[in-house]
């Protein structure tokens, strides 16, 4: 019974369209995201608010305790080439089942601890590894199953997390004054097994294009083709085995010339041997660290790296700089749900702008970036309750831009093209992972030194922009202006005699036939 839920037929199989769909099953896909992003990202954004009773019940001071979080976002961000692997091999939906037990699992278990140090495990490391196993396969198929309206459709389902501040944040404050902060815990961690049945709803993407009439008319195909085509248990096979989407229109390299229509034109057979040729190696391999030698990809990465170390200051320390400026601390915990709004805003507007499709994604966000920067240094000049307001919002508003676009960028012909992006994705997040470490300790040193907190968010604003200038080298080394050597281009001028003789896709004798005048030379 478990079997046949999963295969082709199976109310949870895969889905079979001519096409991306941009909808039908992709709609329950964003509703499973959005509940996604309420138990992860929502949940470690509002797990401040269990910080107070942590010190008081371990008699721990804020430091410890504050590494609860900084390990959890380290395992999960670190561990993301992992996830790549599990679900390239497996596929999507058992990862993200398993992901959503382990986050339940810990948060659970974090009720029985005893020490702070059994914490770092609990929720450290099982749900850290538990959010990593959910969030990037989650998002990935997402964007496999949208085109045209991918940004959109990604920006609304990823305002689950502002949406989870809202609600996490008052409830759980005021279940844990009624039954403690571990029986809340309890309770937090059987809300997050929703997200195994959020997995359960990641059916995999199988474009199968339309049979024109005239292939009716072709020859016999071998024995081994027509399996291809008709066994459906090698249609799912191979949707696992990748990971995402699979498309049924190419059989093996091998068997390709012997069903050619009479009526194609060579060049385009070649050229579609030569797409398949760039693809296949993705598809055989687990982990594609070859996306380390495109330079697109490099800077990309190293954007994402030093564009962290901007993300984590406001929210850390915007309380305490506005009590300096003499801020009544009960107008000051506002700011944090003054950035939250904004953020939601933020979040759905880009969706929409990006939308349109009448500019190059990547400007719009390079242009986000420079925002930011400005922003943050902005927090330092201006002074009263209502200019850090003016800067809450705008903080919130682009960092919901930036937030909802990162990861899909990935998608994008610009960096690495939505066929590779589920064996990229791990990489990029992986390396994202050390400034998300590093950079809390980091502001907090300097605010030790300088005893001025101003001096992280000026660190914060140096990292942004640095990310700023690798994100502006991503288009040219793209387009080769930047690097000379482009390993997997795709506008890589390959000949196409060459290609094919290679290859050995297709004898000499073939490629020297006129198909046009000579219609029978065909065996």
């Amino acid at each position: 019974m478990a079997l046949w839920i999963f295969r082709k037929d199976g109310c949870l199989g895969p889905k079979v369209y001519s096409e991306v769909p941009d909808g039908g099953w992709g709609w329950i896909v964003a509703v499973a995201f959005f509940l996604v992003e309420v138990f992860t990202y929502g949940v470690i954004k509002s797990f401040g608010i269990f910080l107070r009773d942590l010190t008081s019940e371990f008699n721990e001071s804020n430091s410890r305790v504050s590494w609860i979080i900084s390990i959890c976002v380290f395992v999960m961000t670190f561990t993301a080439p992992l996830s790549t692997v599990l679900s390239n091999h497996f596929g999507f939906q058992p990862v993200v089942i398993l992901g959503g037990f382990l986050i339940s699992l810990g948060t659970i278990s974090t009720a029985f601890t005893s020490y702070i140090s059994q914490i770092y495990i609990t929720i450290g490391i099982v749900a850290g590894l538990g959010y990593c196993l959910t969030f990037l396969p989650t998002v990935t198929i997402l964007s496999q199953y949208f085109s045209k309206r991918r940004s959109l459709v990604t920006a609304m389902a990823s305002t689950g997390e502002s949406f989870a501040i809202f609600v996490f944040a008052p409830a759980f404050t005021a279940l844990k004054t009624h039954i403690g902060w571990r029986h809340t815990m309890v309770v937090l961690g059987i809300l997050q097994g929703t997200i195994v049945i959020c997995g359960l709803l990641l059916r995999p993407l199988i474009i199968k294009p339309k049979t024109s009439n005239e292939s009716f008319t072709q020859p016999l195909k071998s024995t081994k083709q027509e399996i291809i085509y008709s066994d459906p248990d090698s249609e799912l096979h191979g949707s696992c085995s990748s990971g995402g989407a699979q498309s049924l229109e190419q059989p093996e390299q091998s068997l390709k010339v012997v069903g050619q229509q009479k009526e194609v034109d060579p060049f385009q057979i070649t050229q579609s041997q030569q797409d398949q040729s760039q693809e296949e190696p993705s598809r055989s391999k687990l982990l594609d660290l070859t996306v380390l030698k495109e330079c697109s990809f490099v800077c990309y990465a190293a954007f994402g790296l030093f564009a962290t170390l901007g993300f984590f200051a406001p929210q850390l320390y915007v309380v305490e700089l506005s009590a300096n400026m003499d801020t009544e601390r009960d107008k000051a915990a506002y700011m944090l749900s003054i950035m939250a709004v904004a953020e939601i805003f933020g979040r759905l507007s880009i969706g929409w702008i990006l939308s349109w499709g009448r500019m190059r994604k990547i400007f719009v966000l390079l242009g986000c970036v420079m925002m930011m920067c400005l922003v943050l240094v902005l927090f330092t000049v201006v002074s009263g309750f209502w200019g850090l307001v003016v800067c809450c919002v705008l903080y919130g508003f682009l960092l919901g831009n930036i937030a909802s676009t990162h990861i899909p960028m990935l998608a994008e012909d610009d960096v690495v093209g939505i066929k590779r992006m589920p064996l990229a994705v791990g990489v990029y997040v992986c390396i994202q992972s050390f400034a998300g470490l590093a950079g809390p300790p980091l502001g907090g040193v300097l605010v030790d030194i300088t005893q001025k907190y101003s001096s992280a968010f000026y660190s914060c604003a140096a990292g942004m922009g640095l990310g700023a200038l690798f994100l502006g080298l991503v288009r040219p080394a793209k387009t080769g202006h930047l690097c000379t050597k482009k390993c997997f281009s795709p506008c890589q001028d390959i000949p196409v005699v060459e290609h094919v003789s290679e290859d050995k896709v297709m004898p000499e004798e073939f490629q020297e036939v006129n198909i046009l005048s000579n219609p029978q030379g065909q065996s």
